[in-house]
């Protein structure tokens, strides 16, 4: 039996970075199109969400979101989120509309295929360098100024305890969000990590539960208030995590 389990989460495994490749190769050329001039960003994150689905309805996946507030077409936002699993990216697509240029780490661009497009789209940061989280603020004042919005796991990257429920925030997103007196997201992804863990040997097809907590507005906020903010925000995610626990 434990061999049979073995052999199911490796082709699983497998079956995962197929998924990912088949939707990239059947619509290439428009892919290629949309990322040409910043413009096109729009259009890539149209096939972008087409892709996400894709992956998550192809390995067994089904999410239900609850929506405490709905995000309003053509405003920019400041969205947030706990993180678990590598499906984060795929169901932060599949249920936000607005298009968002994630920032992420750098890393992943080592993905064939997938990293060739996330090195052309999103905002990718090295965390051993300060150079390269300074050229993040830049890039993402840019994509903010065009009217987009922005997702960042404030965590930094997934806790290397796995035992951790939420890991420390950081402080970017919340510079970047009181910078632009923009409102931030919290959303709270509760199976991911149960679903698809960064562990190799684990997971399974299953349900993905989520919530989109009320907004938190910053209009009137100064960067004296980004810690309180920050940890504000965190309570949130963290309190609405356990309620999940509770419910299991």
């Amino acid at each position: 039996m434990k061999v049979i389990k073995i052999v199911f989460w490796v082709f699983w495994r497998i079956w995962f970075y197929i998924l990912m490749a088949i939707p990239i190769l059947i619509m290439l050329p428009f892919l290629l199109a949309s990322i040409i001039t910043e413009k096109g960003y729009p259009y890539f994150f149209k096939m972008a969400r087409i892709w996400a689905k894709f992956i998550l309805y192809g390995m067994g996946f089904y999410y239900k979101i609850k929506r405490e507030e709905k995000l309003i077409k053509g405003k920019s936002y400041m969205i947030v989120a706990n993180h678990t699993s590598m499906t984060d990216i795929m169901l932060m697509l599949a249920i936000i509309k607005n298009p968002f240029v994630f920032v992420g780490k750098k890393e992943l661009v080592k993905i064939p295929l997938f990293g060739f497009f996330y090195k052309r789209t999103c905002i990718l940061v090295d965390r051993n360098s300060s150079k390269s989280k300074n050229d993040v603020f830049k890039r993402a004042q840019n994509r903010l100024n065009q009217g987009l919005s922005i997702c960042i796991f404030p965590e930094g990257g997934v806790p290397d305890d796995e035992s951790i429920l939420l890991d420390e925030f950081k402080d970017g997103a919340f510079r970047l969000a009181i910078d632009h007196q923009i409102p931030i997201v919290p959303i709270v992804f509760a199976d991911n990590k149960e679903r698809f863990s960064y562990t190799f040997l684990s997971g399974s097809p299953g349900r993905m539960r989520g919530k989109i907590l009320p907004f938190i507005e910053t209009k009137g906020l100064t960067g004296e208030n980004r810690k309180e903010l920050r940890d504000q925000v965190r309570n949130l995610i963290y309190n609405q995590l356990l309620e999940f626990k509770k419910g299991e």
